[in-house]
């Protein structure tokens, strides 16, 4: 009998293990990333991950800004699962090559040295490596020419200044990142404007009434959802911790993402 159970409790593992296996490579074909260089101006390589969908014919694009830590795994994740809702998606990594002999983000010795080289880079160099992504899209044949940004935190806010940088987007969604410094900026931009913001963000919350004012007085469209008792960044946050505000602003906010996004 105790042979038998040990059988048994064999052939159940080694089937979950086939089962598991099965699952990945059903996870992998539906989704193909890979890496693109792209020659900056300066003589550098910008490097973005670009995922594409399952899809038979062109589908609509999203650019995914990572946050101040630089292109992590949780935004390799996260531009995987909206690649698996049927979108072209593309992550540049706006710190690769910005440090000498530093190519990547995860070649950085520690997410202190990213954040660090995340602050040294100037707006121009940020608008410039969006364009180049930007162009790379529109130039595929595998997407219609629709074109959205979502971007986290440092990243939050470099979309929504590069919304009013870009004419030609379809919308831009800003997760706890703030408006331009220079409101007056704000009457370029053409599309919507979608926030996500936790109430417990008091920092980029402050922001919200003159952003929000100032895209009325342009006749822009600017709308957001502010969770109850997310934080900061609860995106990444609600992705890791124990199931609370931050997991749940996490799940209302990604429904809402996608209704918007298609």
């Amino acid at each position: 009998m105790k042979l038998n159970l040990q059988l048994l409790v064999l052939v159940l593992g080694f089937s979950g293990i086939l089962q598991a296996q099965g699952s990945q490579q059903l996870t992998d074909t539906l989704r193909h990333g890979e890496w693109v260089d792209f020659k900056r101006d300066n003589g550098s390589v910008l490097k973005a991950l670009v995922v594409y969908p399952e899809s038979g014919e062109a589908t609509k694009a999203v650019i995914v800004v990572h946050e101040n830590l630089g292109l992590n795994k949780w935004i390799r994740d996260f531009s995987e699962k909206v690649a698996g809702q049927g979108f072209m998606v593309i992550a540049p990594d706006l710190i690769s090559n910005s440090v000498e002999g530093i190519e990547k983000t995860t070649d950085f010795e520690n997410a202190d040295k990213a954040r660090e080289a995340i602050y040294n880079l100037d707006q121009e160099h940020v608008t410039k490596d969006l364009n180049l992504v930007f162009d790379y899209l529109k130039n595929d044949p595998s997407v219609n020419g629709k074109i959205s940004v979502v971007g986290f935190g440092w990243g939050g806010s470099q979309s929504f200044s590069y919304a009013a940088q870009n004419p030609n987007l379809e919308s831009v969604m800003v997760y706890y990142g703030t408006a331009p410094k220079d409101l007056t900026s704000l009457k370029n931009i053409k599309f919507p404007i979608y926030g996500f913001y936790g109430a417990a963000d008091n920092r980029v919350n402050g922001t919200i009434p003159d952003t929000e004012k100032a895209m009325k007085e342009y006749g822009n469209l600017y709308s957001f959802d502010i969770y109850e008792g997310a934080g900061h960044a609860f995106m990444s946050r609600g992705a890791e911790e124990a199931y609370g505000p931050n997991t749940m602003a996490y799940e209302k906010s990604w429904k809402k993402l996608l209704s918007l996004l298609k």
